[in-house]
């Protein structure tokens, strides 16, 4: 009897703890869930709140939680380098290979993650770099954008001489962007609406913007063996003139803008979404040297020199699902063509389709 009480006090001891293991499990878990819940509530409350003096007559949040959007990214760069040499004009223009991208988004109540591909990379098609941050505010936004460039190509042209291209893979970029804005009506105007449907445009309204822009690049040109310059096939005139590229090239650049602008969000209907703006910003700081060789090629300031800041988009919503297309450009004038200018040109275009739920 002895041994058949211990063992009952054994099998009631096993069984305890088991209940006492269940029910600290359950705690955890319920723990767990009110951590998460009260995550979500500070969450949603951050997200709805409205400390901006929202008017929703224009401007509201979607009322979900959740945002998955999927989007095709296209991107490309321009320089563009015009003047005169001996009394005579010269211009150039090399563009560097188009990038696209494939990406997946995915919002919780403002929170963000994405993951991006670059199918042409992957396959080893496409060797430049390139990386894009952009974060549109409610009042204030950034885009940041960082690019080195290998894949140029492109022509010369000189006064008096026919036309002819320029050797590919000879030139490599290095840029930087930094563009921010700051939205004076955001209580009616919203950039999110048009750019990250974080928010949804009801009628129509406009803002005048404040910016400030910075560029910095670095181009070089790599020098040209006799044997390149034999395979052009060049007239005995236009091989005099490429002589100059058996010199490596180099030029930098950096230059600071302040400017103002306006944006527009067109409401034709509760689904459409029309947004145009344009920010150009003055440059009031610039350092530009350009050398040939051991040559140092003077840039001189001429005003007005700008950075020119321009976007827009159409977006389409229905139910609980949106579309649509937009697009960033950059432009960037430098010196003066009687002399020597330097031209840049950064855009990207964007597709999308997203869910919210």
């Amino acid at each position: 009897m002895a041994r058949k009480g211990e063992k009952n006090i054994r099998w009631m001891r096993w069984l305890l703890f088991a209940v006492v293991f269940n029910i600290q499990g359950l705690s955890a878990q319920s723990l767990d869930k009110q951590r998460r819940a009260q995550v979500d509530s500070v969450l949603a409350s951050r997200y709805y709140s409205n400390k901006g003096n929202l008017d929703t007559t224009y401007l509201m949040r979607p009322q979900t939680k959740w945002t998955i959007t999927a989007r095709m990214n296209v991107s490309g760069a321009k320089l563009e380098v015009e003047g005169n040499e001996n009394g005579r004009h010269f211009k150039s223009e090399m563009s560097s290979d188009r990038k696209a991208t494939l990406s997946l988004g995915v919002s919780h109540l403002g929170l963000s993650l994405s993951l991006s591909l670059n199918p042409a990379k992957l396959k080893g098609k496409y060797s430049d770099y390139e990386l894009n941050f952009n974060l549109y505010g409610k009042r204030l936004g950034l885009d940041f954008i960082y690019q080195d460039a290998k894949n140029f190509n492109g022509w010369f042209d000189y006064e008096g001489h026919p036309r002819f291209d320029l050797p590919a893979n000879k030139l490599s970029v290095k840029t930087l962007n930094i563009n921010t804005y700051y939205v004076f009506n955001s209580h009616r105007f919203s950039y999110p609406a048009a750019f990250t449907q974080s928010y949804i445009q009801r009628r129509s309204a406009g803002s005048a913007l404040m910016a400030l822009s910075a560029q910095g690049q670095h181009a070089m040109l790599k020098a040209t063996s006799d044997e390149e310059l034999e395979q052009l096939g060049l007239a005995p005139e236009e091989r005099e003139r490429a002589m100059n590229w058996k010199e490596e090239m180099h030029m930098k650049m950096t230059n600071i803008g302040i400017g103002a602008g306006y944006g527009y969000n067109y409401v034709p209907s509760q689904k459409w979404l029309l947004h145009i703006s344009a920010l150009p910003t003055f440059i009031f700081y610039s350092h530009t040297s350009m050398t040939i060789g051991e040559n140092r090629v003077p840039l001189h300031y001429h005003f007005p020199e700008a950075i020119i800041t321009g976007r827009g988009a159409v977006v389409h919503q229905w139910s609980n699902k949106f579309c649509g297309i937009s697009m960033v450009f950059n432009f960037t004038n430098i010196g003066d063509k009687e002399e020597l200018s330097v031209h840049n040109i950064k855009w990207r275009a964007r597709t999308f389709f997203g869910l919210r739920f």
